[in-house]
């Protein structure tokens, strides 16, 4: 058994110094609260310290992610696919078929649309954006192929041309709205393809 001495009151600290260092840890937390905690994770500056430490721009690219992320979701479903013409022989790609995709993107937001594809397979595209300009990948992907690149750009209003399939998968493009306001970007396809809707 251990037994030690009872402090005595002369030991213990006093009220007044309690109430002391209570106030200095509320200031101290309350200083890191306005120039990093609040700069860093929301963007709030109202010291302007946060910005001259870097911590508002990285606050404002969190912000920014986390809007992008809540306009996808929210826009989710608002890509629109219109088959306009297919074969008699709808089982086959090869026949060939044509689709008109329209999607409304706001500033900020991406979206994906990809058709399926056959090895060698061929489809002409040609999209256009209204109401401003995108940043755009035209990739592919496939079981055991995360990533492969055809085609990228920026401030695009619009690309034209035919994508020859490298693999059995998806191929297709990725947009992101990098204007002002919002824009619709309308995509024609017509070729040997299975599908295409919105991925993202």
């Amino acid at each position: 058994m251990f037994n030690s001495q009872r402090p005595s009151s002369n030991d213990l600290p006093t009220t007044r110094q309690l109430l002391k260092a209570t106030g200095i840890a509320v200031v101290a937390a309350g200083t890191l609260l306005v120039t990093v905690v609040l700069p860093s994770e929301y963007a709030i500056d109202p010291t302007g310290v946060g910005r001259v430490l870097g911590f508002a721009e990285m606050g404002e690219i969190k912000q920014q992610l986390a809007a992008e992320a809540a306009a996808d979701e929210q826009n989710a479903a608002v890509a629109e696919v219109r088959s306009i013409a297919v074969a008699p022989d709808s089982e086959g790609e090869a026949e060939g078929r044509q689709d008109i995709t329209e999607l409304t993107l706001a500033p900020g937001e991406g979206a994906e649309v990809k058709a399926v594809m056959s090895d060698g397979a061929s489809l002409r595209y040609e999209w256009s954006v209204a109401g401003g300009h995108v940043n755009y990948d035209t990739h592919a992907d496939a079981p055991g192929v995360s990533y492969h690149g055809y085609d990228k750009g920026w401030e695009s209003t619009g690309e034209s041309g035919t994508l020859v399939a490298a693999f059995d998968g998806s191929h297709g493009w990725f947009w992101r709205n990098r204007s002002g306001g919002t824009v619709t970007v309308t995509l024609r396809t017509e070729g040997a393809y299975a599908e295409i809707k919105r991925v993202v």
